[in-house]
């Protein structure tokens, strides 16, 4: 498939409510509103396709660059790529999602989390916590940084308060994914989940709410699926 017929599927899928409560979330146009469920039509036809999914992000349509994201080959994509991407994700579904989610599938994913988490720009700031905490989904422990993620923990009781919005909601969603994901860490992150309480992030006026990681750490550990990893970051 090419970049124009792809473009004239996610067109035939556009639903008008769908663009409208993505662009109350930050997205702006060019975009159609298609649906998660309808982009992975599109993957199912396509599958990774690393040149595709350049062209895609290129067009600047908020639905191609995230299909880009989930059609991206972690295998191919270069650093100098993703970065040129995390500088182009403008609203929370690229920079929280769609990038993260690929560089964390990288063999660079983390030296890129750590970079971007010293950005001055929130998006790139809250794409590196991002990263850093979709790592620990597909990672087995024993491949894990412990040191430095139990350091990145006291980073973020010393920081999520005078933390940028979003940089703040990554934050905390960076807690819940270490606690959930690494057994020698889970304690460490509910208490500083404690410590911190709940975090307040303007949602800009929708009514998603931002969980209290301690809760939400607990929940995983009752049902005893602390540690379980997933094949992809992606969903």
């Amino acid at each position: 498939m090419t970049t124009d017929e792809i473009l004239q599927q996610l067109e035939a899928f556009g639903d008008e409510r769908t663009k409208n409560t993505l662009m109350t979330h930050g997205a702006k146009e060019p975009i159609f509103g298609v649906k998660v469920g309808d982009l992975k039509k599109i993957i199912k036809q396509t599958k990774k396709n690393h040149q595709l999914s350049l062209a895609l992000y290129e067009t600047g349509n908020s639905d191609a660059m995230y299909l880009a994201g989930l059609m991206a080959d972690e295998k191919q994509i270069t650093k100098d790529q993703l970065q040129k991407w995390v500088k182009g994700a403008y609203w929370s579904y690229l920079s929280e999602y769609a990038v993260p989610w690929v560089a964390a599938e990288t063999p660079f994913g983390f030296e890129l989390g750590l970079e971007w988490i010293e950005s001055e720009e929130e998006t790139i700031a809250s794409a590196g916590w991002s990263t850093l905490a979709s790592i620990t989904t597909v990672t087995p422990d024993e491949e894990i940084n412990i040191e430095k993620y139990s350091e990145l923990i006291d980073r973020v009781a010393e920081e999520i308060s005078t933390a940028k919005n979003r940089v703040r909601y990554t934050m905390n969603g960076f807690l819940i994914a270490v606690g959930s994901q690494v057994q020698t860490l889970t304690e460490k992150a509910q208490a500083t989940g404690e410590a911190i309480g709940i975090v307040e992030v303007d949602m800009n006026g929708t009514a998603c709410k931002v969980p209290y990681a301690k809760d939400y750490i607990q929940k995983v550990v009752d049902k005893n699926r602390v540690g379980k990893k997933r094949k992809t970051a992606r969903c």
